[in-house]
């Protein structure tokens, strides 16, 4: 028995990257998983189905909540993990492109968990969503991506307050670099990711299953006393100041010195 039998989960942005990697997780301890997005996933099975979803649209989220709980009777685990991304500067992002941002990345989360809780009220349930280190901080010239991901950071713990007396846990997972299709035209150029990866304390980008084990163990029995945490999974990055190591700069001195 996995610690997901007997349970449903909605993943949304589950055809690829960090999605494919929770459903299969979740999948893979006995959950019966819909898959949201708007392309197709490499598989599906009797437990596992999929529906094109749109999850900046009212509707389509509604229906999506609908055909998973006719499907399978209930819904236990909602993964809001769609997102989208955006590099430019204020005066070169248009209007459209914000708002498409946060369509996507903040109000797809929101009409998400507004379908799904009222299926939830009764027994519990886990929320998870997919936020970011950089809704935790800031960065150059991803101000769209900054505030959407920031306004996810604070909806999960005000959403988590709300819920709480239901039973329903609300948390968020905040990913670094991962190694997914959302980055690879960042990191494509292997300096561009030598020189990412040696910002981060552990050396090197999270996997997409790295991220799924997370928001598994956020879904599970196991943080049934966790709830409103925004959860960076960076290799340490944000641990830093970013001020430099100063003992190792005084080693290298030493040697340069002695040299």
């Amino acid at each position: 028995m996995g610690r997901f039998s007997e349970k449903v989960a909605i993943v949304t942005g589950g055809a690829s990257g960090i999605g494919a990697a929770t459903v299969e997780r979740l999948s893979s301890e006995g959950a019966k998983v819909m898959i949201a997005d708007l392309g197709e996933p490499a598989d599906t099975n009797r437990d596992v189905k999929f529906m094109r979803t749109d999850v900046s649209s009212e509707a389509q989220v509604n229906a999506l909540v609908e055909a998973t709980v006719k499907e399978w009777g209930q819904l236990d685990i909602m993964v809001n993990n769609a997102g989208i991304g955006s590099l430019s500067s204020t005066p070169d992002t248009d209007p459209e492109t914000w708002e498409k941002i946060f369509a996507v990345n903040s109000t797809g989360v929101f009409l998400c968990c507004r379908a799904a809780i009222p299926h939830m009220r009764e027994k519990g349930g886990a929320i998870v969503n997919t936020a970011s280190i950089s809704g935790l901080f800031g960065d150059y010239f991803m101000p769209a991506y900054n505030a959407s991901k920031g306004a996810v950071v604070n909806y999960t713990r005000s959403l988590a307050l709300e819920c709480a007396e239901f039973g329903i846990r609300v948390n968020a997972v905040c990913p670094g670099l991962v190694e997914t299709p959302l980055v690879s035209n960042v990191v494509g150029d292997p300096e561009d990711k030598e020189h990412w990866v040696g910002l981060i304390p552990l050396g090197r980008a999270a996997r997409p299953e790295d991220i799924a084990a997370a928001i598994a163990f956020l879904s599970s029995e196991d943080a049934a006393c966790v709830t409103g945490v925004n959860l960076p999974i960076d290799g340490g990055l944000t641990a830093h100041t970013g001020q430099p190591n100063l003992v190792t700069r005084a080693k290298l001195r030493a040697e340069r010195n002695s040299g």
